[in-house]
């Protein structure tokens, strides 16, 4: 994993959705985007997509097994990318009330690569714009230890909501620098936390 650029924290933006047809590349550019030019951030954009993710696992958590836990080799690059992140940025769709089975299962892969770290979110979807899905997951990380941010972003009605690869809101860029802000706060300090002494997870 390369260096970050002095005062910049790496920010892993993970596209949650294999779905056929699926809208996250879209929300996932934009928001990769935004975190560009905050200047806070080195970004990396994992997809999902073209990541190996079965959902039989091995008998013993990765919490427990360490470096010895048995991952697929095509689950190499994301689990590279969690290792080093010192911050996250979940895009995700909200499918039943609930985030895609893809992102439980990449989740649950792993477990110190989320410890003490933040942990924001944008969600898209109908009517609720996905906070359902966002909901779900705050709970599941937090039980990994990781901080969750307040200020997410969601997009209701994605589907008529975004023109040419950005939303209409014109407000949206702005609620994207609150997010961003935030998320660069947690990931110094967490980042100074950790280097000062061990997380007792």
């Amino acid at each position: 994993m390369e260096n970050t650029k002095s005062g910049t924290h790496k920010l892993v933006v993970l596209v949650g959705s294999v779905r056929e047809g699926r809208f996250g590349p879209v929300v996932s550019s934009w928001v990769a985007e935004r975190a560009a030019e905050h200047g806070g951030f080195e970004v990396e954009v994992v997809d999902l997509a073209d990541v190996e993710l079965p959902l039989a696992l091995p008998a013993a958590s990765p919490k427990f097994a360490g470096d010895d836990y048995p991952r697929p080799a095509g689950m190499a690059r994301l689990t590279g990318a969690l290792d080093g992140a010192d911050a996250f940025l979940i895009v995700t769709p909200e499918y039943n009330h609930s985030y895609p089975a893809s992102l439980k299962a990449a989740i649950d892969w792993h477990f110190t690569q989320w410890t003490a770290k933040p942990v924001a979110f944008v969600s898209y979807g109908g009517a609720a714009g996905g906070r359902h899905a966002v909901l779900h997951l705050e709970n599941v990380l937090t039980e990994l230890h990781a901080v969750t941010i307040r200020d997410g972003l969601a997009f209701p009605n994605y589907f008529t909501a975004w023109e040419d690869g950005r939303p209409n809101d014109p407000n949206a860029a702005g609620y994207a620098k609150v997010l961003l802000d935030q998320l660069s706060w947690w990931a110094g300090a967490l980042k100074n936390a950790r280097a000062a002494a061990p997380y007792p997870a």
